[in-house]
């Protein structure tokens, strides 16, 4: 591996950096107060002209390679990643976040040219957003083959029959596409070719938002995630994806760059909390002595800087292999950043709770929803369980 980044990246970072410095950071309180203002759901002014900001400079759909996007490689996404992480609300800034950026790459794999023109353009363009619709409530959704979630050929359309939850952006009011996972043949003697992925217009007849749902207190405004009730609803047959019984074989595709993408983030905030706890230690007097000269504090900030770099390593090493070996041959390293990064942000960010005292309990530091997210980190995109077996599954097989 090469660790030295191309003058190409390095540019981008430092384009990347100044705007972060110069537009997403001084726009952080009135991102907030808008927020925090009337509807919890709706569009946020704030976020539409820094969007306009950001695709006027060309910082823009820097995560998907080829033509479509930047033509960026995941190593040289990696350290662009990491800067936008750094703020959670900051990489819609950039047409970079999560559910969009996987549904963008899926639909550029995998759909017609006729589904590209209706769903992936407009995203690109960031004029909608999306949603990914697999776990369900009514069953252990780390194994997705266990999904009841019904989408039966009638004629010339499918109807579905379900309901999903945890379905990021479905509470978004410019959310306009559901991908939902479902299964159309759930007596196929192969597990994994009982499952199917079908394109859902949000305003579709049938659908419906239950309720939404909280993180641990938090709602993720204005973005949010929901339950979601689909009843009887019906779509044209050309709206399913690659085909009948492809559902495993577009996830696995879809979610290997989501789950980097996720712990390149968590890179950039663990960075974050570091930063916070040094300066707060550096500016605190406890029993005659500063913070920053006692023995715990010296060492939990030596063992936050190991561990995030640690981290950052094997993330780059899972981007390199991706790149050079594609997603499935990259299965074990994916699977160990997965495991590797949520794991470590929590760390860094109780450490850095712990450093701030009373003030860690309070939002005024973002600790609290930082913390929500990084445990939620270690569930979705697989609980550390799943990825745990996968490892230990595929280091056993060196073995015959």
């Amino acid at each position: 591996m090469d660790f030295e980044h191309t003058l190409k990246v390095v540019a981008l970072m430092e384009r990347l950096q100044g705007f972060m410095a110069a537009e997403v950071e001084p726009a952080s309180e009135r991102y907030r107060a808008e927020v925090e203002t009337g509807e919890r759901f709706k569009t946020i002014p704030v976020m539409e002209e820094l969007k306009a900001k950001a695709k006027a400079q060309g910082l823009w759909n820097l995560f998907l390679p080829g033509e479509a996007g930047a033509g960026l490689t995941n190593m040289e996404y990696a350290p662009l990643c990491e800067i936008m992480g750094r703020i959670g609300w900051a990489p819609e800034v950039f047409n970079c976040s999560a559910p969009d950026t996987g549904n963008m790459e899926t639909l550029e794999k995998y759909g017609t040219e006729a589904q590209k023109r209706a769903w992936l353009e407009p995203l690109l363009a960031g004029d909608i957003r999306s949603c990914f619709a697999m776990t369900e409530p009514a069953v252990a959704s780390s194994d997705a083959t266990n999904i009841e979630c019904r989408i039966e050929r009638q004629g010339d359309n499918y109807v579905i029959n379900g309901r999903k939850w945890w379905s990021t952006g479905a509470t978004d009011p410019r959310c306009k596409l559901f991908i939902v996972m479902g299964k159309t043949d759930p007596d196929h003697a192969e597990r994994h070719r009982q499952q199917s992925m079908i394109l859902v217009p949000r305003d579709t007849p049938g659908v419906r938002i239950v309720r939404w749902l909280p993180v641990f207190g938090y709602d993720d405004a204005p973005h949010g995630h929901a339950e979601v009730a689909f009843e009887n609803v019906t779509v044209p047959a050309d709206n399913i994806l690659l085909g009948e019984g492809r559902g495993f074989e577009i996830a696995q595709g879809r979610l290997g760059p989501g789950r980097i993408h996720h712990c390149m983030r968590a890179i950039g905030q663990a960075e974050v909390a570091l930063e916070n706890m040094c300066r707060r230690v550096k500016s605190r007097v406890a029993f005659g002595r500063p913070l920053a000269e006692q023995s715990v504090t010296l060492e939990r900030i030596a063992e936050s800087r190991i561990a995030i770099d640690q981290a950052r390593l094997l993330v780059l090493k899972a981007a390199d292999r991706m790149d050079k070996v594609g997603n499935k041959a990259a299965a074990a390293e994916i699977a160990m950043i997965k495991v590797a990064a949520p794991n470590m942000l929590q760390r860094v960010i109780d450490y850095s709770i712990q450093a701030h005292g009373g003030a860690g309990m309070t939002d005024d530091f973002g600790h609290g929803q930082a913390a929500a997210n990084a445990r939620a980190m270690r569930i979705f995109d697989g609980p550390d369980e799943v990825h745990r077996n996968q490892i230990g599954r595929l280091e056993l097989r060196k073995y015959g």
